[in-house]
């Protein structure tokens, strides 16, 4: 089998069963494992695949500029977002990730909405602007561009000091296996202590990032309370654990 038809195969069994095992894979071809995992090496330097100990799991394709990401699934994220606003109450304290998914929910608040937002994204609380019932607490730190969010111990010891009814999260990736990850480790950190210092973590995903994975391990699957999902997406073999919102 050419190198080719090899890599070929390999991304077409990874879209159907959203993992590859290198030794059972090489055994079922006839190759060495050194040969599968040479091919797992080349596919992950070209960004289609993540590789992991002893295989690899589909990468996620939000690893793009902002600007794409802006033109990427749009309904789905308007859904997801209108949504996940239902989730909001009167008086809560809410931590809001950065985002185009969570920019999405803050157009689709009501506009008589009381609540105190919390929120890294300086693109999140420009939007909350012509929300006159909303404080906008807006916590600081090194700009991290690829997501527009702040990062680093600044940020980090902002939401230390902070205790939060919600924390919607975003994520590149949401695997059963690896559960919530992202694309880059400081962004990663910001997000752990989000989630620490919340009443409970709704996590926003569109169908891309379902099944998919990103380099840096966020939380466990189990971490999430509330998942909205588009009313499409098929979570069958999936943890038992958080309630599901369609959307």
């Amino acid at each position: 089998m050419l190198t080719a038809q090899r890599k070929a195969l390999l991304l077409s069994r990874l879209a159907t069963d959203g993992r590859l095992v290198a030794a059972a894979l090489a055994t079922e071809l006839g190759l060495s494992e050194d040969t599968i995992r040479r091919d797992l090496r080349d596919l992950a330097a070209e960004g289609k695949l993540l590789r992991v100990h002893g295989g690899a799991m589909p990468l996620s394709p939000t690893h793009r500029p902002l600007a794409e990401r802006r033109d990427m699934a749009i309904g789905e994220k308007r859904r997801l977002g209108a949504a996940a606003a239902k989730l909001i109450r009167p008086g809560q304290v809410v931590l809001i990730d950065g985002g185009t998914t969570h920019a999405e929910l803050v157009h689709a608040l009501p506009a008589d909405l009381r609540a105190t937002i919390v929120t890294h994204s300086p693109t999140i609380a420009a939007a909350l602007e012509p929300f006159p019932d909303i404080e906008v607490i807006l916590i600081g730190g090194r700009l991290f561009r690829h997501s527009m969010v702040a990062v680093g111990v600044i940020a980090a010891e902002g939401f230390a000091r902070l205790h939060a009814d919600l924390c919607l999260l975003g994520v590149t990736g949401l695997h059963p296996e690896r559960g919530l990850t992202t694309g880059d480790d400081e962004e990663a950190a910001i997000k752990r202590r989000m989630i620490a210092q919340a009443g409970e973590t709704v996590v926003l995903a569109t169908s891309d990032k379902l099944g998919a994975s990103s380099p840096f391990a966020i939380a466990p699957f189990a971490a999430i309370g509330t998942l909205v999902v588009p009313k499409e997406a098929s979570l069958d073999g999936w943890p038992d654990g958080p309630a599901i919102l369609r959307a």
